[in-house]
């Protein structure tokens, strides 16, 4: 080891998953941690090397961590708020319009560590959000920090709304942003913010937040100054019916067709949700190198569709996995996202659409890939530090060590054991490390509150406990 470096070993790992070129996967491992990096592994009678920290991982299953690629973490705020239990996307998104208006930067605060500590303790080690509302007094800088402090790799992706119900389009113009002023603080903050080296703990993008929400020539501008400045762009593509009918009535031309006109096509470019794409799209999408952010739960949720994830892979679509906002979701359990995404593929084509390894590779290299990464996702020397354990002897996995990577995807999804991000322990023995857990809820409860009842005041809106007492009482 160099003199002066920080080391890390992680000894007696069960079972190591690598996801490596040749998808290793090693028993009674060993992985040596110099600094932020992954500086060498072994197995079985290798010779184990020493080094200033131990992590004894005996009766673990290791992995990459896991990679999320899409969510909207102030959702956290608004979970089976009663008026938006029943609804498909289009009229779902009418309600949760409303209270964007009433969120406050304290609210972003608190909505972002929470859904950071739900992702973390479901193995996520990356986390992107994608961040539109952009009110009162919030800040996307408040966000930056928050995963800066608790330990996080983040992808903050800038989104915007800019043409709302004065436009004809569906939005509250209490949220709407002017787009030149848009354009310009997305300047700011990659310049401020955006790292592009290996191992960045914190990377921009460019996000207007849909086709439909957002003018051409913004749409247009974004792409440009994205590709001026070497980052990644993502947008809502193609979740609904209501999408492609308000597509082919505004635009004359289906949602795929109308991105790729603008310049929203390409390995700098991932769609969130894509689900309704049809063949020819789908070979598109393939042949230019554009990006899936899967999200299987909200899209059941929200009754919007199976997104064609086996076709995508056979024609070489980079997709990753998403939990989405938690009022179209309700969680932020990245390991529950493969499960599903599994479970619905084999719904839509055969029992062997989609195995278990490969939903867990969608949630680690395949986000790695989505997010334009190669140094997370897999487990090697010189790639990041990013790796989580779960415990193979708890309830849910009793039974099912005759395939324990496989395991974690058919059984009950786990939380972590522990977490290491960037060669620091994040996650011990079930915790992370440093949060008072039940501070930040009874916080979270309280301004998830205030939000709703400001809401109410402000629209004269229902959205209360009392729905739902009175759903209960017929």
């Amino acid at each position: 080891m160099t003199e002066g470096t920080e080391s890390l070993l992680v000894k007696n790992i069960d079972v190591l998953v690598t996801m490596d070129e040749e998808r290793r996967v090693l028993e009674n491992a060993w992985m040596l941690v110099q600094d932020n990096t992954i500086h060498s592994m072994g197995e079985g009678a290798d010779p184990v090397p020493e080094a200033e920290r131990t992590l004894d991982a005996r009766g673990r299953i290791v992995i990459p961590g896991l990679i999320n690629t899409h969510h909207h973490f102030f959702q956290t705020l608004l979970r089976a708020v009663p008026s938006f239990q029943d609804k498909s996307l289009w009229y779902w998104l009418l309600e949760l319009y409303r209270p964007m208006g009433s969120l406050t930067d304290e609210m972003n605060d608190v909505s972002t560590r929470l859904a950071l500590a739900e992702l973390v303790l479901s193995g996520c080690t990356t986390a992107q959000d994608h961040s539109y509302v952009y009110v009162n007094d919030m800040s996307f800088e408040t966000q930056i920090q928050a995963a800066l402090e608790m330990g996080v790799r983040f992808h903050l992706s800038r989104g915007s709304i800019t043409l709302g119900k004065r436009d004809g389009s569906i939005a509250e113009d209490d949220i709407l942003e002017d787009e030149e002023e848009v354009l310009a603080h997305c300047e700011r903050l990659v310049k401020g913010f955006h790292d592009a080296s290996p191992g960045a703990m914190t990377r921009v993008d460019l996000a207007p937040v849909s086709l439909f929400s957002n003018s051409t020539w913004l749409l247009q501008e974004t792409a440009v100054l994205g590709r001026k400045l070497g980052v990644g762009l993502h947008t809502h593509c193609y979740e609904s019916q209501e999408e492609e009918d308000y597509s082919l009535e505004v635009y004359g031309t289906r949602p795929v067709k109308f991105a790729a006109d603008n310049g929203w096509s390409g390995p700098d470019v991932w769609f969130a949700h894509a689900v309704r794409h049809n063949a020819d799209e789908v070979a598109h999408m393939g042949k230019t190198g554009t990006g899936v952010a899967h999200c299987p739960s909200s899209n059941m949720r929200l009754s919007s569709g199976i997104a064609p994830v086996k076709e995508y892979l056979e024609h070489g679509v980079r997709v990753g996995l998403g939990c989405d906002g938690s009022a179209s979701n309700d969680s932020s359990h990245l390991l529950a996202e493969a499960r599903t995404a599994m479970l619905l593929q084999r719904v839509k084509h055969d029992a062997d659409a989609l195995s278990a390894t490969q939903a867990l590779e969608l949630g680690t290299l395949g986000g790695a890939k989505v997010l334009g990464r190669d140094d997370i996702g897999t487990l090697s020397p010189g790639k990041a530090a990013d790796f989580v354990g779960y415990d193979l002897n708890q309830l849910g996995f009793a039974g099912a060590l005759h395939d324990p990577v496989a395991a974690l995807v058919f059984c009950q999804p786990s939380r972590v054991d522990f977490s290491v991000i960037n060669g620091k322990v994040v996650v011990d023995d079930g915790k992370i490390l440093g949060l008072d857990m039940e501070a930040l809820v009874e916080k979270h409860n309280r301004l998830a509150a205030e939000c709703v009842a400001r809401t109410e005041e402000r629209f004269g809106h229902d959205m209360s406990t009392k729905v739902w007492k009175r759903a209960w009482a017929q």
